[in-house]
């Protein structure tokens, strides 16, 4: 009443906050047309608006809340939190037509992505085509990446994004990959309707006999979580996690884009057996290409009667590395911002929609099929080391031949540079390798001989997390290497909680000062990692402990250049 009477005396005759333009009203109204409107859906009509506007326009974000019956700042915040929403408010200009994104992860780093960088700001200095820093492209084996639009360009160069922004082939180019009536005509959805008869025995137990985990870091036993779902109350559901935004890590979007139908029956049989209402597949925004193939294909097996239409939902994500985080990923799929959940509950128990939820990697849904068909003991059969299975390596760096590796699981890491990727590239001599992408630390070369697997890696204090493997050799400076990392991680920090938010900010403003304080970043990174929500902020500091442990005159070197 206080506030009301004040706003009289001021003379304030209309209503308080941002006013919805009628236009703009009417422009999301015609955009969405039919669509329901959800709460769920928010992330998916904000890519709508953007796509058809170029930006998230002030007036379009009012109008989008006033048709959603949400809160402005609901919609605003969770526009701002993704890297890939233009917020454009009055008085700002839109942003040019084009983008080009240029990863500057590590291995993009590596083949020259601050050069590329600048050369294209050169380039396109009129301010005609916009250039952005990007993270992770899963396009490490041809680095460097760029995104014109939503057109990759990888290996790339000046002269090639210079090319296609002439063109303007701005939309992603479909890959070569195995589509739905070549899938089924190679025999493919008939163990689903196998296991749909009840043909197939008790899959749980066939899986875990096969030993298979889960392929997207974490490495927890996939028929054990498969079964602690099933016993979870009604009604329940499933995720895909699609979105590897690991530095380093780009073998689920070699599977998709080759071979989707063989995840999405794995997936179709996860949900009969757990018996799940609905299939949740949630992919990163850098996957343009993949969102189309997914489509498609969805589309397809609907159409042929595989499954019912909306059983499998694709959901896009928009920009944010967290979101690999399966409670960060659950929250993004309500539409919300991609903030971790404190745990307990875990997702298991209490995830989508509050309902309890089976979250696999691609990669182990990938497999099913294989270990389902051929059974588990030639699963089993494979390994080295004392180790089982089979295992995909993201391999990038500095080695002759980077790519997709299906390798032996416990394989070392000489073992895989030497056999799979031809050795070390020309002129380059093995020195150090990250085992498991950005956050699974860096070890050198003299301890090369450790298989590759979940739990032998961690009393060097690394992991082998996604399998993503970058080489490095005599020629790369560990330091700037370490530096790279949490820059990174600073950068993809969701801001949550503060021993990570802070934590990653301090680390990069002192390792990019010169200050290589052993006690000082020891301690940092010890806060970081005892009291981060997620495993974010709880690994981010493994670099910089492994820099300070194997490679102590890496650290001098850095010293003595600052000072």
């Amino acid at each position: 009443m206080r506030r009301l009477e004040e706003e009289r005396r001021r003379g304030r005759t209309g209503p308080r906050g941002r006013q919805v333009d009628e236009q703009a009203l009417a422009e999301i109204r015609e955009l969405l047309a039919d669509m329901p409107r959800r709460r769920d859906l928010l992330i998916e009509y904000l890519h709508l608006v953007q796509d058809r506007f170029g930006c998230l326009a002030t007036p379009h974000l009012a109008a989008l809340a006033e048709e959603m019956r949400l809160p402005q700042a609901e919609v605003f915040e969770v526009a701002s939190f993704y890297a890939h929403f233009d917020i454009v408010r009055e008085g700002e200009a839109k942003p040019p037509a084009v983008t080009v994104r240029v990863c500057d992860s590590l291995s993009c780093m590596l083949a020259g992505a601050e050069r590329l960088l600048a050369e294209l700001e050169e380039q396109f200095e009129s301010g005609a085509v916009r250039i952005v820093r990007a993270p992770c492209m899963g396009a490490c084996h041809e680095a460097p990446a760029a995104m014109v639009g939503k057109r990759r360009v990888a290996p790339a160069d000046c002269h090639r994004v210079r090319a296609v922004v002439e063109r303007a082939e701005l939309t992603p180019e479909l890959p070569a990959y195995i589509g739905f009536e070549t899938y089924r005509n190679m025999g493919g959805y008939r163990l689903l309707q196998a296991v749909r008869r009840g043909e197939r025995g008790d899959v749980i137990a066939t899986l875990s006999r096969a030993e298979l985990r889960g392929l997207g870091g974490a490495g927890f036993p996939t028929g054990r979580k498969w079964q602690i779902v099933r016993d979870q109350p009604a009604p329940r559901y499933m995720c895909v996690n699609a979105d590897e935004g690991e530095p380093g890590t780009f073998k689920d979007r070699h599977y998709l884009s080759t071979d989707p139908h063989r995840m999405l029956e794995g997936a179709l049989i996860a949900a009969h057996v757990v018996g799940v209402e609905g299939i949740w597949v949630y992919l990163r925004d850098e996957y343009p290409d993949l969102h189309e193939v997914l489509r498609r294909e969805i589309a397809a097996i609907e159409q042929a009667g595989i499954v019912a239409p909306g059983f499998v939902q694709l959901r896009r994500g928009a920009g944010a590395y967290i979101c690999g985080e399966e409670s960060a990923m659950i929250e993004s799929i309500e539409g919300k911002r991609g903030l971790p959940r404190q745990r307990p509950p875990y997702v298991a128990g209490r995830g989508l929609f509050g309902r309890p939820t089976l979250v696999n990697n691609v990669e182990t849904l990938w497999w099913v099929r294989d270990i389902l068909e051929k059974g588990p003991d030639w699963f089993i059969s494979h390994g080295r080391h004392g180790r089982k299975g089979l295992r995909s390596f993201s391999v990038s760096g500095r080695v002759r031949e980077p790519g997709v590796k299906l390798a032996p699981a416990g394989i070392t890491a000489r073992e895989l540079i030497e056999e799979y990727c031809g050795g070390m590239a020309e002129g380059h001599r093995f020195a150090a390798y990250l085992p498991g992408g950005a956050s699974g630390g860096i070890l050198p070369a003299s301890l090369a001989d450790i298989p590759l697997d979940f739990g032998t890696l961690e009393p060097h204090g690394c992991f082998v997390g996604s399998h993503a493997v970058i080489v490095l050799s005599d020629r790369d400076d560990l330091a700037a290497v370490t530096l790279n990392l949490m820059r990174f991680f600073e950068e993809e920090s969701c801001g949550q909680c503060t021993p990570c938010r802070a934590g990653t900010e301090k680390a990069v403003q002192l390792m990019q000062a010169g200050d290589w304080d052993a006690r000082k970043l020891g301690d940092l990174v010890q806060v970081m990692s005892d009291a981060s929500i997620c495993g974010l902020g709880q690994a981010a500091g493994n670099p910089v402990r492994c820099l300070f442990r194997y490679f102590p005159s890496a650290v001098a070197g850095a010293q003595e250049s600052k000072s």
